[in-house]
């Protein structure tokens, strides 16, 4: 079972328990109310960008609502090299959160590695917030707003996520990079 299927009930019970309607709910995440109904029906792949606005929206940790299991460590938690909790809501991109031991935590860390594709095969996205991606790996073609920014290793961007934003690996090489969204 693809694993926003799992994610989907944790969105609708939330969204219950905080007493809204679906059209409530969109209003307040400035979406559509298919988008809110089709992501609690676990019809679609959720975007990440989503699901943070909603874990902020209700404040809940988004490795509770990704996982349904709550974070416990406040004082530091260590992530070793490949232990990243893998967030598979996407099929074109690898997530690994870095920081879901963490509790309260203010910005969400990831090792996303994104494949290569053709141009338009990008899917634009936007969330609220703000975000930072700092090279790895590979080559990285960023679009913000249309405009096409191409990355390298030890190469940065911090930029508005509300902003259209896509990303896809070149050279035919997946790009490797961290991102941490706020």
């Amino acid at each position: 079972m693809e694993q926003y299927k799992d994610i989907a009930p944790r969105l609708a019970g939330l969204r219950d328990d905080m007493g809204w309607t679906a059209e409530e709910m969109a209003e307040k995440l400035d979406r559509s109310v298919e988008d809110v109904q089709r992501f609690e029906h676990g019809e679609v792949e959720i975007p990440v960008g989503y699901l943070l606005d909603v874990s902020r929206l209700c404040k809940v940790d988004l490795t509770t609502l990704i996982s349904g299991r709550e974070p416990h460590l406040k004082s530091y938690a260590l992530v070793r090299k490949g232990e990243g909790f893998a967030v598979d809501r996407r099929k074109d991109y690898d997530y690994k959160s870095l920081g879901y031991k963490f509790a309260g935590r203010e910005m969400e860390p990831f090792f996303i590695s994104v494949p290569p594709k053709s141009g338009e095969e990008m899917a634009e996205t936007s969330h609220k917030g703000q975000e930072f991606i700092y090279m790895l790996e590979g080559r990285l073609e960023l679009r913000i707003n249309g405009e096409p920014l191409i990355l390298e290793p030890g190469d940065s961007v911090y930029f508005n996520s509300e902003s259209p934003h896509a990303l896809r690996g070149l050279d035919g090489k997946q790009a490797v990079f961290i991102d941490v969204i706020l």
